[in-house]
């Protein structure tokens, strides 16, 4: 009995079904792998496009723009302001000269006064350092190759003047 079951498999092994069936299993393995290769280049591809559809669309042209005109403006209202608050050191200094023009120490000024002037100074530090980082932001995306577009000069319509390309990076 023993030999009649171990001739069976070795006859089953042995015959055109098994054969088939091998067959079968290799040629599957075989398209799973190519299929599998293709979508993972045709993963990269839609990758990319999506990549480029992401950056270089022109919903993303605009956002960029936008925030290029947006932080344009910020950068002069920074300047406008620190002008504005040099104005005011400036006045309150004015108030404090004697009939020789000379300055009158600051020891001598009304404590309000003193007070006002330093918090104007604090305030001034404080814009100087928030233009500083916008600036070197902007410059940063001005030079970057998928913000090139903004750098080109050109005026879009209704606009009176180009976008600059860099800001002076740091005010002291």
């Amino acid at each position: 009995m023993k030999n009649d079951w171990q001739s069976l498999e070795n006859s089953a092994e042995k015959g055109p079904l098994a054969l088939g069936l091998r067959l079968i299993i290799i040629i599957i393995a075989i398209l799973a792998a190519a299929i599998s290769g293709v979508g993972y280049v045709f993963g990269w591809l839609g990758e990319g496009a999506r990549v480029v559809q992401d950056e270089f669309g022109p919903k993303a042209a605009l956002e960029k723009y936008e925030w290029f005109k947006n932080a344009a403006a910020q950068l002069d209202a920074y300047t406008a302001t620190i002008e504005a608050n040099k104005a005011r050191i400036t006045a309150i200094e004015g108030t404090y000269v004697d009939e020789n023009n000379k300055a009158i120490p600051r020891s001598r000024w009304a404590r309000t006064d003193i007070e006002a002037y330093n918090q104007v100074q604090t305030e001034i530090a404080g814009i100087k350092g928030a233009y500083n980082n916008l600036a070197g932001e902007y410059n940063a995306a001005m030079v970057k190759f998928n913000f090139r577009f903004a750098n080109q000069g050109d005026l879009p319509a209704g606009a009176s003047r180009a976008l600059p390309r860099s800001f002076r990076p740091y005010i002291n």
